[in-house]
């Protein structure tokens, strides 16, 4: 038996956790609709894991390290989520370094080819699962996942809004999430400079505005403990690392 029947044998085991999500409006149909171009998908599939191992490839594996300290996940159980994986590199260092079930969530099921096969190589394999999910729209159950991260995602849902709203209903109590965009803070400054050089294009967003947006949305959202990170580690001045929001939710009785 093949590695993608057995990760299709993983993913329907899997669905059978998860629940199923309310009928699309209209306007979100038209969305889903265009998002489903699978000529559309392949080719930015296609594109995003060209760059993933290639301009982007350094960032993967010092920010698995960075979570998996920072987060405390070492010996940790139970269900971690990449939302908006897409070829996930995040997820297969992740499994590597953890004993938790990571999931590689992405709306783009081109992605899951290639993942499979670098998840057997890594010999991971036997760890992960994909899911086919609109980040607005997860489909997993209240309380799903023990961990929950995004790098590099959040931009491009439809509604930046419901999607955070999704990734707190999913995390289980005392359950803690990590989503941004940019560098985690180990990255060294000559490797960030060196992968800014090749991007070749300035950022365009300001990073203490969006930040400024992330406490904003958060407040919203009624989600206490969070904390809005904008990395700028010694000898990395003038280089972007981004911004990152890190929040929990809390444990049964202690609200």
């Amino acid at each position: 038996m093949t590695w993608h029947r057995i990760g299709n044998l993983a993913l329907a085991m899997l669905l059978l956790l998860t629940a199923t999500p309310a009928a699309l409006s209209a306007e979100e149909a038209s969305k889903a609709g265009r998002w489903a171009d699978p000529t559309k998908q392949a080719g930015s599939a296609k594109l995003m894991i060209s760059s993933g191992g290639g301009t982007l490839a350094p960032v993967y594996a010092p920010l698995a390290d960075y979570l998996v300290q920072y987060l405390e996940l070492a010996g940790k159980k139970g269900v971690g989520i990449d939302v908006g994986g897409g070829p996930g590199t995040l997820v297969v260092e992740l499994a590597k370094r953890t004993d938790l079930h990571w999931i590689n969530s992405d709306i783009n099921p081109h992605f899951f080819g290639h993942f499979y096969d670098m998840a057997e190589k890594a010999g991971v394999s036997h760890q992960v699962s994909a899911v086919r999910a609109d980040a607005t729209r997860l489909p997993f159950r209240d309380g799903y996942a023990d961990v929950i991260v995004s790098r590099g995602s959040f931009h491009f849902w439809g509604d930046r809004t419901k999607g955070f709203a999704e990734i707190y209903r999913v995390l289980a109590p005392g359950g803690v999430a990590y989503i941004g965009r940019g560098f985690s803070p180990n990255l060294p400054p000559e490797t960030a400079r060196r992968i800014r050089a090749k991007q070749g294009k300035k950022l365009k967003y300001d990073r203490r505005a969006l930040a400024d947006d992330l406490r904003a949305m958060m407040t919203g959202l009624g989600i206490r403990g969070f904390e809005v990170h904008v990395p700028c580690p010694p000898g990395a001045e003038g280089v972007s690392y981004g911004v990152w929001v890190e929040f929990r939710k809390p444990k049964e009785g202690h609200e």
